[in-house]
């Protein structure tokens, strides 16, 4: 029986922290399944050959104690309140009293040697408004600090289409139904619909063809598969509009480009995302 690990990587993130190897699974599909980078899943569970995983095993698709360092979040100690130290209470001094006999003239020398009052040390007067309360040094409260969500950097993708050509099927139809398909010439153009950095190249996701995938952000990947050319390489950053293949019919009974747009691994419809055209 599979085993069920639901525990989200973030708020707004779907994804667990691992996944069991399914029939049929290879690292590469895994990746895509989760928006990953494969190259980054091998090194995460110390992979030496991407292309050996089993059945039933367990890969982590984040990096080791993402999950730890998001939980336990580092905790703002508090400002100690320290008690104000007690004034020193002065010491009463009066002069020794000595003892005369009787006479006018002890009398009156007793009556010119009686010192004069002091007057009181003066005093700095208190605020009406903090008569009678202790003050306190203010105490800040602990902060939390702030995940960044996933996608958001997603206001800053602005994307265009891949290649030009007739749209012959929609997200959720045709035999792929989690992108579009766009018809065109053997060797036409295939652009990055958006800048980002090249995770894959290669033809080892059974029904792609000679695929690429490039990684957004965090959050978006894109897919241009049934290439008969691909022009760019794993690791390499690319701009919008850049060439990266060339449209063929690679695992395809036709000439045409499949595009996908992932967020989070999930296939979501390109047309929400793309700009409107009259073709």
């Amino acid at each position: 029986m599979e085993e069920a690990i639901v525990k989200p990587y973030r708020d707004g993130d779907w994804r667990p922290e691992f996944h069991l190897v399914r029939k049929g699974d290879t690292l590469f599909s895994i990746a895509l399944d989760y928006g990953q980078d494969y190259r980054e899943l091998a090194a995460w569970n110390n992979l030496e050959d991407p292309a050996l995983i089993r059945l039933g095993q367990r890969l982590r698709l984040f990096p080791p104690d993402s999950f730890g360092e998001l939980a336990q979040p580092q905790a703002v100690p508090l400002p100690v309140e320290i008690p104000p130290a007690p004034a020193a209470v002065p010491l009463k001094t009066e002069p020794k009293a000595r003892k005369l006999p009787y006479s006018e003239q002890a009398l009156a020398q007793l009556k010119g040697a009686t010192p004069k009052p002091a007057s009181p040390p003066a005093t700095a007067p208190i605020p009406a408004s903090a008569a009678g309360q202790p003050t306190k040094p203010a105490v800040r409260a602990p902060t939390t600090p702030a995940l960044k969500e996933p996608g958001s950097a997603d206001a800053r993708l602005v994307w265009e289409w891949p290649a030009q050509g007739k749209l012959i099927y929609g997200f959720g139809e045709g035999m792929n139904q989690k992108g579009v398909g766009i018809e065109g010439r053997s060797g036409q153009a295939v652009l990055a619909s958006a800048p980002g950095k090249v995770v894959y190249s290669g033809n080892g996701l059974r029904g792609y063809g000679r695929l690429i995938i490039i990684k957004h952000n965090a959050s978006y990947l894109s897919v241009y598969a049934h290439n008969s050319q691909i022009l760019v390489k794993e690791g390499q950053s690319v701009a919008k509009g850049q060439k990266i293949a060339e449209m063929g019919s690679s695992d395809s009974d036709r000439v045409a480009l499949h595009f996908e747009i992932r967020r989070l691994g999930k296939p979501i419809d390109p047309l929400q995302y793309l700009p409107e055209r009259n073709s």
